[in-house]
């Protein structure tokens, strides 16, 4: 179900520890693989849907990014003293964002198929939903161990356990960020809610998808785009 563009955050603003050394001058998110920052694989993503503003929160060596970003229609925010988490940094991004639903997009996965946006905007149907996330059967990921993180029902609805991993993109609408006292939470948070009231969406991603998680990540993501390029 099409629906206007809205804004988009991306969460750039951890720490990237599991990278080890390659996040000891600079951070996660310019970690180059298949020849450019992680950050600009997911800008082209998002250059494909237009949306009205974008905007990226900062903490671990927020000057370099923000350096990289120089000249490009993001906005950055730098979450200080403590960084946020996911949820906490929406929901400090808010003013910045100024629509709702909102979509976020982790810059630290890699996806061979069609654009994940594309297929996020084409399934959204806010009568039904309070979030949709972009899910991936476990068989067609990539540099990820562990099992899947939900349980995707034939109507469309979320819940715990199951073989679907969650991508790192989303649309949700935000009313319910403000029902967490916490001032640093994750998303996860919010989803728990919308669960429990049916209210939590899934869509299958139909391509491969590879986590950049670890140094290890990089040559199986860059592996992962030459074999299931499109």
């Amino acid at each position: 179900m099409q629906h206007d563009t809205p804004a988009v955050m991306i969460f750039a603003a951890g720490f990237g520890t599991r990278m080890k050394h390659l996040t000891r001058t600079q951070p996660k998110p310019l970690i180059p693989v298949a020849g450019r920052p992680l950050i600009d694989h997911a800008l082209t993503m998002i250059d494909a849907i237009n949306p009205p503003r974008v905007v990226a929160n900062l903490h671990y060596l927020p000057e370099t990014l923000e350096a990289h970003l120089q000249g490009r229609p993001v906005t950055t925010l730098r979450e200080t003293p403590n960084i946020l988490e996911t949820g906490g940094g929406l929901r400090n991004a808010l003013p910045l964002l100024g629509t709702d639903p909102v979509i976020t997009v982790n810059p630290d996965a890699l996806w061979a198929g069609p654009n994940p946006l594309h297929t996020l905007l084409d399934t959204w149907d806010p009568a039904r939903m309070d979030a949709l996330l972009v899910c991936v059967p476990s068989a067609r990921t990539h540099g990820r161990s562990g099992g899947g993180d939900f349980d995707l029902g034939p109507d469309g609805r979320l819940r715990r356990g199951g073989d679907m991993v969650y991508g790192g993109v989303h649309m949700m609408k935000t009313a319910r960020l403000h029902e967490i006292t916490d001032t640093a939470f994750s998303l996860n948070a919010v989803w728990n809610l919308m669960v429990q009231d049916g209210r939590l969406h899934g869509v299958a991603y139909p391509g491969h998808w590879s986590d950049v998680g670890h140094p290890e990540g990089i040559a199986i993501a860059e592996d992962m785009l030459k074999k299931h390029h499109v």
